[in-house]
């Protein structure tokens, strides 16, 4: 059973940084891609980035490259995401999933398998 594990979340003043990790288990394929997502309460789930496990191709959602990083330890089984220059508006829930096949993208929709997530609270 693939499970999902996210850590690194915590409460942060504005301009600092926060390193967020999602430890994968439960399956052996490489035809993967594990994204990076976050949620307010009472807005939809946004897709933040996104790494193929193949190759470490990376896609990242709107206006989220300039200050966010993602990237993977495939022998830890571990994806990353490194979040610099914080802003109160980055305050979320944020998850890791994963979906099956080499397409790289943040669509909600085209994960199956879901974090619980970790809360990043960023004070101004």
């Amino acid at each position: 059973e693939v499970q999902l594990v996210e850590s690194g979340g915590g409460l942060v003043q504005a301009g600092g940084s926060l390193r967020l990790s999602c430890v994968a288990s439960g399956f052996t394929f490489d035809d993967y891609v594990i994204g990076w997502f976050r949620q307010v309460p009472g807005k939809e789930r946004e897709g933040v980035s996104c790494i193929r496990g193949s190759d470490g191709s990376t896609y990242y959602g709107p206006f989220m490259k300039d200050r966010f990083t993602i990237s993977s330890d495939n022998a830890k089984d571990t994806v990353f995401l490194q979040m610099n220059s914080l802003k109160p508006e980055d305050t979320a829930v944020y998850y890791c999933a994963l979906k099956w096949g080499a397409v790289t993208t943040t669509d909600t929709a085209a994960y199956d398998y879901w974090g619980q997530g970790t809360q990043v609270t960023v004070s101004s």
